[in-house]
């Protein structure tokens, strides 16, 4: 008690998300880690959204462009420019190249200026940044449910910054109305909360969907009336990988004639579209001048080292590997997620249809004992440890109905794919039901449930979690 009263609230508080049960699953996984011939009856990783579907292409990229690297023979010659003190707004050719990769990821139809790029340490990083921008302390942002668990210790852990979830439904398929943003709007008030902006994620993390075109005029149209901001997380831009094509908020305002903004801001990564979250490449893009000048001061916190913007530049000047990494990128993803999609029907388990994302939006509202979140937890409890895969509760994303989970799916190869089927199969099968029945499956593993916060990228499904899971987070 004494030690802890030396350290700091912001140190000791209980937003960090370290006690959860994303986290929970996570050291079933460390305790127990799957391997094909070595632990072949191990804990599945499938609470980790990340892509490694395309590294082949990366790797022969690396190998056949070694002056991209200053520790290779062929480009030592830029050590000493390269290892000199960086410039906040980081090195020219990085945020050109930058600003060339984002607009081509979203068709080319839309522009970025590199000089309103800032860099920050991840996905992780820039929210932070762009709260620390716009918020005070007791400010609040708004949030379509379901939503990232991680927002609450991104956006709030060290800023003091509010969420206020819009709660959204399978109903209207979870769209985002006017209604629901009114009646969150409204009740913030009324409870003297000052609403600073909305924050989506397009593609929607957990759903795996985009948003149209309407939908997002709606929403500029929304945060244009009431003076507030719009920041959109757009980590998941490269990963669509069926109709309908991604709208970027970028691309909607474009064509707005009355719109203020300086009111938008998009938070983007290589996380998700390259497979690079230990890279720790976060960029904030916003179209309001103050906000790019204060936030080039503040990244001096998270800068991108320079050897990674070194290289990145290198290989987002290469047009033709780009243009070639997005599309097998997207082809790959889609393969995968027809591969699983399958394997989930041949058990009659339904899914939110999805055209983007890592994961899906999977629905067991059927095998609960009951429709409340603590038969939901149940059941998760018994997924870990009886089913050994780690897969994540959808109350976790702040959903407001029982039964749904988010499954990852690009986080591993196609031999691993085929065993979580299989253990799916065996689980929800009829036959198993039938000769097992569902009572059977007891959870034994005592799990703590006191926050609902997680971070996607700790750690690889293939290396050891740290003792404390927030060492590694992004």
């Amino acid at each position: 008690m004494v030690s802890q009263q030396l350290l700091s609230k912001i140190a000791t508080n209980d937003k960090h998300g370290e006690n959860s049960p994303y986290f929970d699953g996570w050291k079933a996984y460390d305790r127990n880690p799957f391997h094909p011939t070595k632990n072949p009856q191990g804990v599945i990783q499938m609470g980790l959204a990340e892509n490694q579907l395309c590294f082949d292409l990366i790797e022969e990229w690396i190998r056949n462009n070694p002056r991209a690297s200053i520790c290779t023979p062929e480009g030592v010659h830029q050590f000493r420019n390269i290892a000199n003190f960086q410039d906040y707004h980081g090195l020219r050719e990085f945020t050109n190249e930058m600003a060339n990769f984002m607009s081509k990821v979203r068709g080319g139809r839309v522009k970025f200026d590199p000089d309103r790029i800032l860099m920050s340490g991840g996905a992780t990083g820039a929210n932070e940044l762009i709260m620390f921008c716009l918020a005070d302390p007791g400010d609040a942002f708004m949030i379509p449910t379901p939503f990232y668990p991680g927002f609450v210790r991104d956006l709030c852990w060290r800023t003091g910054v509010q969420i206020i979830p819009v709660h959204c439904d399978s109903s209207n398929n979870f769209k985002i109305t006017r209604e629901a943003l009114e009646v969150a709007y409204k009740k913030a008030k009324e409870d003297n909360i000052n609403v600073k902006g909305l924050i989506i994620t397009n593609p929607s993390n957990p759903l795996g969907t985009t948003l149209d075109k309407d939908t997002l005029k709606s929403l500029v149209n929304f945060i244009n009336e009431k003076n507030i901001h719009l920041v959109c997380d757009e980590i998941y831009a490269a990963t669509v990988f069926s109709s309908p094509s991604y709208v970027s908020v970028a691309e909607v305002i474009q064509e707005m004639e009355h719109c203020k903004r300086d009111l938008i801001h998009v938070i983007y990564s290589l996380s998700k579209d390259m497979g690079f979250p230990g890279f720790r490449v976060g960029i904030v893009y916003s179209f309001n001048d103050e906000v790019v000048n204060c936030g080039r001061k503040m990244s001096s916190f998270g800068l991108v080292s320079t050897q990674t913007q070194h290289m990145l530049a290198s290989m987002f000047s290469d047009e033709k590997f780009v243009t070639r990494f997005l599309s097998e990128n997207s082809r790959r993803l889609e393969q995968r997620h027809e591969k699983f999609m399958k394997g989930l029907e041949e058990v009659n388990i339904t899914r939110f249809p999805s055209n983007a994302g890592l994961f899906c939006w999977m629905n067991l509202k059927s095998l609960l004992e009951e429709p409340s979140f603590e038969a939901e937890l149940k059941l998760w409890r018994v997924i870990i440890h009886e089913v050994k895969l780690n897969v994540s509760p959808g109350s976790s994303f702040n959903c407001s109905e029982p039964g749904w989970f988010r499954v990852c799916f690009a986080n591993m190869d196609d031999e691993t794919v085929d065993v979580a089927l299989n253990r799916i199969r065996a689980f929800v099968g009829k036959e198993t039901k039938k000769s097992v029945g569902f009572k059977r499956w007891q959870p034994n593993l005592r799990l703590s449930f006191s926050s609902r916060i997680f971070d996607e990228s700790v750690m690889s499904p293939h290396s050891p979690i740290p003792t404390s899971p927030l060492v590694g987070a992004n």
